[in-house]
């Protein structure tokens, strides 16, 4: 289980405890947490679960694969090195204490 920080584009933050196994978007949505829409349910067919990784966790995350870097061209204001999908990052026990902040909205 990793204890992961969201924080929506207005400051306010959620943490919460993730179990391993599921993705950093499930945990949001399993949470209410608010800024990850997910629409597409964790498939990588749209960019509503777009985050900006907190710099220090950008390399220890596993590297984008090349649907994600696809998907993140229809984000809202990408950050080249920052942005992820969290429905693409599966939770371990390694990611304890990611911190996640969400865009502005998502599109």
């Amino acid at each position: 289980m990793a204890k992961i920080t969201y924080i929506e584009h207005n400051g306010t933050e959620h943490v919460v405890d993730v179990p391993n196994g599921l993705t950093v978007m499930e945990g949001a949505r399993d949470n209410g947490i608010p800024g990850i829409e997910a629409d597409c349910g964790g498939a990588c067919a749209c960019s509503t679960c777009h985050v900006y990784v907190e710099a220090g966790w950008v390399e220890k995350l596993p590297a984008k694969e090349e649907m994600e870097e696809d998907m993140l061209d229809f984000a809202y204001e990408p950050d080249p090195v920052r942005s992820r999908l969290t429905c693409q990052i599966k939770v371990t026990d390694a990611l304890d204490g990611l911190v996640v902040t969400m865009p502005e909205r998502q599109m």
